[in-house]
């Protein structure tokens, strides 16, 4: 019986051996491979062999191989104009790889080039936007936004320009908003929104208003908010960029207006936003609809509506 159980594992040592001594190959070759790189003298056709290796071993996907060879990259004694530019090609493969893969190797790269972060900044910021995503797509919302946070938009030694400054802050400040965390979201807005003008792309400006509304909902300023998501309510520009504003969209900007307008402090500005939508022709037909329909309008049961139809009708009669 123990003869035949070994007989029966032996297939599969076999396999694993046989694998073992492949990837034992491979890093003999790679190794033989990067030491024959650095023997070539002319700079261009040096680069190309480097980002031919690369490409094979973003390939063959094996997170050891990567990394070795990131730690040659990296060294002190290979040129940096040669390891900024096959960096850069790693950081823009990088997703190629799974997304284990791809945090094990982006990970690495962080660490390796630590030290030399300034020499490697544009390389630096396309491995954290590739980590973010990865990030993003698990719902670590506070990691992905942290990922991003740590770019440096304003170091001095990378222009970067306000449309890219503004897209990160905006992209950082909704992770936060996801992860619940309306203060340090309401950090980068606000950076955001020194940077916003009239020149600023239109789908930037769009979601920076709409993230803006959100923090100050989540931040419980509801009459702000109120104000806010009424604005977006009335857009007359519905094309922004490759962005079009769809009349649920405007619906549902409406439908928050109305619930942030309900949950503010008694008072005559939230006297005069009730009053302003009362006479909205589209408020009554959504107070309409969750009063007589069978769900919740965005958390407002329809005893609530029944409350905001009276509220909104006493408005009305003052």
């Amino acid at each position: 019986m123990r003869l035949v159980r070994f007989l029966a594992k032996r297939p599969l040592a076999s396999a694993a051996l046989a694998l073992a001594l492949a990837l034992l190959r491979f890093a003999m070759d790679l190794a033989s491979a990067l030491a024959e790189l650095a023997t070539i003298s002319d700079q261009k056709t040096k680069i190309e062999r480097y980002k031919a290796v690369l490409q094979d071993l973003l390939a063959q996907q094996h997170v050891a191989h990567l990394q070795g060879f990131l730690e040659h990259l990296l060294a002190e004694d290979v040129p940096l104009v040669l390891s900024r530019q096959v960096l850069q090609e790693l950081a823009v493969g990088l997703k190629k790889l799974p997304p284990a893969q791809l945090k094990e190797v982006g990970e690495f790269a962080l660490g390796r080039v630590a030290n030399r972060a300034v020499s490697f900044e544009e390389q630096v910021a396309h491995v954290r936007e590739a980590l973010a995503d990865v990030y993003e797509g698990e719902e670590e919302w506070a990691a992905a936004a942290k990922m991003l946070a740590a770019i440096p938009l304003d170091s001095g030694y990378v222009t970067r320009t306000d449309g890219y400054k503004v897209e990160k802050y905006i992209k950082i400040a909704m992770l936060y908003l996801q992860d619940d965390d309306s203060v340090s979201a309401e950090t980068f807005i606000n950076r955001a929104s020194l940077l916003v003008t009239e020149e600023t792309d239109g789908e930037l400006r769009l979601q920076h208003k709409v993230c803006y509304a959100r923090i100050l909902d989540a931040k419980r300023k509801f009459l702000e908010a109120a104000t806010r998501y009424y604005q977006l309510s009335q857009l007359t520009t519905r094309t922004f960029g490759e962005l079009t504003v769809s009349q649920d969209d405007m619906r549902m900007s409406l439908k928050m207006a109305i619930t942030c307008a309900v949950l503010a402090p008694a008072g005559p500005q939230r006297s005069r936003m009730l009053s302003t939508l009362y006479k909205d022709e589209r408020s009554h037909s959504l107070a309409e609809n969750a009063l007589h329909g069978s769900g919740p309008i965005l958390g407002i049961d329809r005893t609530e509506c029944a409350a905001l139809c009276a509220s909104l009708g006493s408005v009305n009669e003052t």
